[in-house]
């Protein structure tokens, strides 16, 4: 009788130990769809790919409008600016490069560029630092590449994807409170003129410091695989996307080595520059660049991109960060001396 009643409690015990479980799930579930929310995620990508902001191209005056509606997304939340002054600008210069139109002003003239960053300083590992990023710029209004009377490249997809898919995040991990790394929440610009904005932005960091980058490059259409997946530049040269993978454990979700090599796309995009610096940063997409139908067109508008798949994708980056940001896992640095020049 004595065992039967300690195998009963410890039954007891089993069952209100999954039944406790079960609803932790429920409630982080309830949260998360609180915090990301496809009506928020639809707002702020329908703003950055409207006509309005005429194609976001570096060095016009929409690129600036673009930068102050994102500025004003993070104060809105209540996030710090790069250097704690309200200012999220991350103004920087180039000289203009000789191949360049000559729209641009003479060669070798001083450029104005700015990133837009913010940070959620950590709580118990302040000096190591997970960054959440995206390129705001895109290819603006060009009269010769006009398809069907239409000049204007909104860039839904490419990139206010990504960066609405940074900003939901920042507003995510804000609302939380709880990471002990540090985060920086990074829009860049002229990454479609040569990653001049991500460029600026390592030389500013120590890269021994960086844990981990998560670019967010076109996310706005299904994958290769369709729903509930997207891909990971340069799987390969890291375990990142292993740690990803395991806190989706149990969910439909599912990440997959980036299966478009031949083009080269873990170095075209902002993730470069650091990675080359040996941090494990890579960009999480869902393009289907052999078939893309809208990608660099006019056509690129909001209402081609799935709104709901892209805010499921944005909950997944959430939940599949969460062990880096608190510091439980680090991913493997990069091997330098394997990547190409």
């Amino acid at each position: 009788m004595l065992i039967f009643k300690v195998q009963m409690n410890h039954m007891k015990k089993i069952v209100l130990s999954g039944l406790s479980m079960i609803l932790m799930l429920q409630l982080s579930a309830q949260k998360i769809n609180k915090l990301i929310d496809a009506s928020e995620t639809a707002r702020i990508e329908k703003a950055l790919s409207s006509d309005e902001m005429e194609g976001r191209r570096a060095f016009t005056p929409s690129i600036d409008k673009a930068a102050a509606f994102i500025a004003n997304e993070f104060a809105s939340m209540g996030i710090p600016s790069l250097n704690g002054d309200g200012n999220y600008l991350q103004t920087f210069k180039i000289a203009r490069p000789a191949r360049w139109p000559k729209d641009f002003g003479p060669q070798g003239d001083s450029l104005s560029l700015a990133n837009v960053v913010a940070i959620l300083p950590g709580k118990s590992k302040p000096n190591e630092y997970v960054i959440f990023s995206g390129h705001y710029d895109h290819l603006g209004i060009n009269g010769k590449r006009a398809v069907n009377g239409d000049s204007l490249f909104n860039g839904a997809n490419d990139d206010a994807a990504g960066t609405t898919a940074m900003i939901m995040l920042a507003k995510y991990f804000k609302a939380l409170g709880n990471n002990e790394r540090t985060i920086l929440f990074a829009a860049f610009t002229a990454e479609e003129m040569g990653g001049f904005g991500a460029s600026y932005f390592s030389k500013q960091l120590n890269p021994e410091q960086v844990v981990a980058m998560f670019n967010i490059e076109m996310i706005g259409t299904e994958s290769k695989w369709g729903r509930n997946s997207a891909y990971i530049t340069g799987y390969e040269k890291s375990n990142m996307g292993e740690i990803l993978q395991k806190n989706l454990k149990g969910s439909s979700f599912q990440f997959y080595p980036d299966p478009y090599t031949d083009q080269n796309l873990f170095y075209r995009s902002d993730n470069a520059t650091l990675a080359r610096l040996g941090v494990p940063a890579h960009t999480i997409s869902t393009s289907k660049m052999d078939s893309e139908p809208n990608y660099h067109k006019p056509s690129d508008q909001f209402e081609t991109l799935d709104m709901d798949n892209m805010n499921e994708i944005i909950k997944a980056i959430a939940i599949s960060s969460k062990s880096i940001v608190s510091g439980k896992d680090t991913p493997s640095r990069v091997d330098t001396t394997q990547l190409k020049k």
